[in-house]
């Protein structure tokens, strides 16, 4: 809109916007106080769309009340001056990576953290202006987030079903399949691939029960009239392409009643889908390891990004606008470390101890005041063959002696000790322990390594 409106409106001025209702200027547009009303085209989804946009000054805000504010002569900081600079700082950032809520990421280049099921780590930073004690501070983090991969809808599609070789996946998607694969596409943005350099995008509504070889839909003809029409005859005689996977199914785009089918192998995922479904335990887990790192390793991180991002003394032209200046060190602020609590133990010699690097001892020792357990089950959801019940029995009588060494003494046997599986079975067994072993105290589950069961447990 800036550019398109340059010399009738906007001439040198570089505005600043927060992409919803608000854009700043550092002086007035040649507009007086009226509304002007302009239309701006952009790409769409499958087709260019024209937008109908007003702009009408509002009002001044003032960095006079705001550096008033911050010397203590105002009891309030003005919130539209900090929104006012939030907005300008972020301006360029947003136009050059993908914002998602107050951070902002950019594609990986130099690493790849995959996830799996199509997920991928993203790094990015957030930023935010914050009045402080004496200044405006500019605050920046790093961050990360989980998004969708920009790669061939087939390679998704056996990703989130776990299939190795597309090429051995000669049958049509079981219903189970189907379903978990259109619970993953679904609401995701496709990019075609069959209409050479015009890569329309169009999002998902859903996954067609039949193959791309049955999937039909009323093809208008020249006359006038419709037919029938599969998808894979269409895509046969409109673009001479014979389908290699007929036998798969189809995404359906658009609006669900206006019947647009393509074909899988002719789609590919938009870069830049940030995903919004709950990551699984293992891709939790996975993400953590990713973005663990060291305070040092972080700082220097920081540092590069704003050295990198053009905010200090480079060419960010919406700060040199408004004259605004970011300093190329952080802050430094004198601290002091707290000494550790002193810890007590129990028993007959009341050792104290005192934690050395956030880590004490507890070998020969006890609890200052430990709890007696009376009532307590064990839940076994490894399989009999590999945890059996001689196993179980040793098990529970190792717990019991360290527990009373540590001055937290189990007593006598579980009152319930079986085997289960499933994650389904989880919550119906707590329920019946609840209600059936009255006091229960303690619940033991024993798991036979990475399973849902460990997420539905912890839940």
């Amino acid at each position: 809109m800036v550019r398109h409106f340059k010399m009738q409106i906007f001439g040198d001025r570089q505005p600043g916007y927060d992409g919803k209702r608000n854009m700043y200027t550092a002086h007035p547009l040649p507009i007086g106080r009226d509304r002007v009303d302009m239309e701006v085209t952009l790409p769409g989804e499958g087709k260019d769309q024209t937008f109908k946009v007003s702009i009408q000054w509002v009002s001044v805000v003032s960095l006079q009340l705001l550096l008033e504010a911050l010397a203590g002569h105002l009891n309030e900081v003005p919130e539209d001056s900090v929104q006012a600079l939030d907005v300008i700082t972020r301006h360029l950032p947003s136009m050059r990576y993908t914002p998602v809520g107050r951070s902002f990421f950019s594609p990986p280049e130099g690493y790849y953290h995959p996830l799996g099921g199509g997920r991928e780590v993203w790094f990015g930073f957030h930023q935010s202006v914050r009045p402080a004690m004496w200044n405006m501070m500019l605050n920046i983090d790093v961050s990360a987030t989980a998004f969708y991969r920009a790669q061939p809808i087939i390679e998704f599609m056996c990703e989130v079903l776990d299939i190795q070789n597309i090429n051995e996946q000669t049958k049509p998607l079981t219903d189970s399949q189907r379903v978990k694969f259109t619970k993953e596409i679904r609401g995701l943005k496709v990019e075609v691939t069959h209409c050479g350099q015009m890569k329309r995008k169009y999002r998902v509504c859903n996954v067609t029960r039949r193959p791309a070889s049955h999937q039909t839909f009323p093809l208008q003809l020249e006359n006038g009239q419709a037919m029938e029409c599969t998808v894979a005859q269409y895509f046969k005689q409109k673009y001479s392409l014979q389908l290699k996977y007929p036998h798969l199914p189809c995404l359906q785009v658009g609006q669900e009643q206006k019947h647009t089918y393509l074909p899988l192998e002719v789609c590919n995922i938009v870069a830049g889908q940030r995903c919004i479904k709950k990551l699984t335990d293992n891709q939790t887990s996975t993400m953590i390891k990713a973005t663990a790192r060291s305070a040092p390793d972080r700082q220097e991180e920081i540092s590069r990004l704003v050295k990198s991002n053009s905010m200090v003394g480079g060419p960010d032209p919406y700060l040199k606008e408004f004259g605004i200046v970011v300093h190329n060190e952080m802050t430094e602020l004198t601290g002091r470390v707290l000494p550790a609590p002193m810890l007590q133990y129990g028993g007959r010699n009341k050792t104290v101890a005192t934690p050395n690097q956030g880590v004490w001892d507890m070998r020969g020792k006890q609890f200052y005041a430990g709890i007696e357990i009376k009532v307590w089950a064990v839940a076994c959801f490894a399989p009999q063959k590999q945890c059996r019940e001689d196993l179980l029995k040793s098990f529970t009588d190792q717990l019991r002696k360290i527990s009373k060494d540590a001055g937290m003494p189990i007593q006598g046997q579980p009152c319930f000790c079986k085997y289960a599986q499933g994650a389904d079975s989880v919550e119906p067994m707590f329920k019946h322990l609840k209600l059936t072993y009255v006091g229960l105290q303690l619940i033991v589950v024993i798991l036979p390594g990475k399973t849902p069961v460990y997420g539905t447990e912890k839940r």
